[in-house]
């Protein structure tokens, strides 16, 4: 067996699993997305529940006016971390935010993979695997097997303390991982300006803009990396000097 065959097993792997992956996911997405409209689309159609089409598309522009943004912003935002394969995991089984996303970032800095590449790819899939199946465990347990009783004896103070401070924990968490991860000092002060500018004077004045607040944030913070980027000095340059 010769060198390059040696050398080019991997990458035709590799190749077949982003292949496999990329037509198993497109499937799975679609099967999932008829599946969520189907109960919706026949209450509609053949229940005589009185709703119109245009009560239809007018919930489905006041959803689209506040999410949409998120459309666009979370796949660019989660693809360099996660890869696509896990892209297509990630969005099947939801929660990215709060559970999958910080469960690929511990993963990825506890094997010191970096994001972007086949290793952290990787290891954000089977990061997501775990976290997935620890989620479904404690749903069947405290959900299915404890339910109501349980919450019925956690008393209401620690329900609103949970409610208020729980979340943004995670997602402090999340982003301290990504500061750590990335190790761009001139990256990390753009955008942490950037955010405090767009929540704290533009939301403000502007309060018609708070469902925008995200996407502007991101956007604009993606133009300033870019704009304030390490400029390397071209050949020509080099040769004038």
């Amino acid at each position: 067996m010769s060198a390059t065959t040696v050398m080019s097993a991997p990458a035709a792997a590799l190749a077949t699993f982003d292949r496999t992956t990329s037509r198993w996911g497109r499937l799975t997405m679609i099967a999932a997305l008829v599946m969520s409209l189907a109960a919706p689309l026949y209450l509609v159609v053949f229940a005589d529940l009185g709703i119109t089409p245009i009560q239809v598309w007018t919930a489905f522009f006041a959803v689209a006016a506040v999410f949409s943004v998120l459309w666009v912003v979370e796949p660019i935002t989660y693809y360099p971390i996660l890869g696509p394969a896990t892209m297509y995991q990630a969005f099947m089984i939801g929660n990215i935010a709060n559970k999958l996303l910080p469960s690929a970032l511990v993963a990825q800095a506890a094997i010191g993979a970096k994001a972007g590449t086949k290793r952290g790819e990787f290891s954000a899939l089977m990061a997501i695997c775990g976290a997935a199946l620890v989620h479904v465990f404690f749903m069947l347990f405290f959900v299915g097997v404890l339910g109501s009783w349980l919450v019925s004896i956690v008393p209401a103070s620690v329900t609103d303390v949970a409610r208020l401070y729980i979340f943004p924990s995670i997602i402090g968490a999340v982003i301290v991982q990504l500061v750590v991860s990335l190790k761009q000092a001139r990256i990390t002060l753009i955008a942490i300006a950037t955010a405090a500018v767009v929540f704290f004077v533009v939301v403000p004045a502007v309060p018609a803009l708070a469902n925008l607040a995200t996407g502007i944030a991101v956007v604009a913070t993606a133009a300033l990396s870019w704009f304030f980027r390490k400029k390397p000095h071209s050949r020509t340059e080099s040769e004038t000097r």
